[in-house]
C-alpha cells in the first residue's frame, strides 16, 4: 500500500510539473518533449488504477504517434513564433472567456460527482467483473462490435492527417542535389565525359 502511494505521488508530481513546463517553455521543441514526459507519467497513473489498456493506448497512440508528429512538424516547419505572438493581446478576451466557461464546466462536473456519486453509475455502461473478463477484453469486445465503424472512421482521419503533415513538410530545395535514377541509367560517354583543350601554362 505504501509503495503504490509513493508511485502515485511520483507519477502525479512529474505529470503536473511536465504539464506546467509545456506552457512555460520558450522553445517549442522542449514543450513537445515535456508533453511526451507528461503522457508517459499519466500512463503510469493509469496502470496504478488498473486500467492497463488506457495506459498502453496513451503510450502507443499519443507518445508514439501524436507527440512525435508534433515534434517533427515543429522542427521541420519554418514557423515565425515572434510574428504569431504579435496579435496575442487581441485574442486575450476571447481566450479568457473560453477558459472561464471550461473552468465552470469542470467545477460543475466535479461538484456534481462529489455531491451525488451515484450519478456516474447511470451514465456508464455496465462492465463485466475482472473474474469474467479483463479490461482489455471488455473494451475490445465493445470497440470492435458496437463502435467498429467509428473506430475505422478514426483510423481514416488519422491517415488523412498523417498524409497532410507529410505534404506540408515536404519541400524541394533548389540547391540540394537529388538522385535521378533514369538519368544515371541513360548515361553514355558523350554526356558524361567533357574534353577541354587547355593551353600550355594556363591551366583550367
Amino acid at each position: 500500500m505504501i509503495l503504490s502511494a509513493l508511485f502515485f505521488y511520483l507519477f502525479a508530481g512529474v505529470t503536473v510539473a511536465s504539464a506546467f513546463m509545456v506552457i512555460a517553455s520558450r522553445n517549442p521543441v522542449h514543450s513537445v518533449l515535456f508533453l511526451i514526459l507528461a503522457f508517459v507519467n499519466s500512463s503510469g497513473l493509469f496502470i496504478l488504477l488498473g486500467a492497463e489498456y488506457l495506459a498502453l493506448l496513451l503510450v502507443v497512440v499519443y507518445v508514439g504517434a501524436v507527440a512525435v508528429l508534433f515534434l517533427f512538424v515543429v522542427m521541420m516547419l519554418d514557423v515565425d513564433f515572434v510574428e504569431l505572438r504579435q496579435g496575442f493581446l487581441q485574442y486575450m478576451p476571447v481566450g479568457a472567456l473560453i477558459g472561464i466557461i471550461l473552468l465552470i464546466e469542470l467545477i460543475l462536473a466535479l461538484g456534481g460527482w462529489a455531491i451525488s456519486p451515484e450519478l456516474a453509475g447511470h451514465t456508464a455502461h455496465p462492465t463485466p467483473s475482472l473474474e469474467l473478463a479483463s479490461n482489455v477484453e471488455a473494451l475490445g469486445a465493445v470497440l470492435y462490435t458496437k463502435y467498429i465503424f467509428f473506430f475505422q472512421l478514426a483510423g481514416l482521419i488519422l491517415l488523412v492527417a498523417m498524409i497532410g503533415a507529410i505534404v506540408l513538410t515536404l519541400r524541394h530545395k533548389e540547391f540540394v542535389k537529388r538522385q535521378d535514377i533514369s538519368a544515371q541509367v541513360a548515361r553514355n560517354p558523350a554526356t558524361s565525359v567533357e574534353i577541354r583543350k587547355v593551353e600550355s601554362g594556363k591551366g583550367i
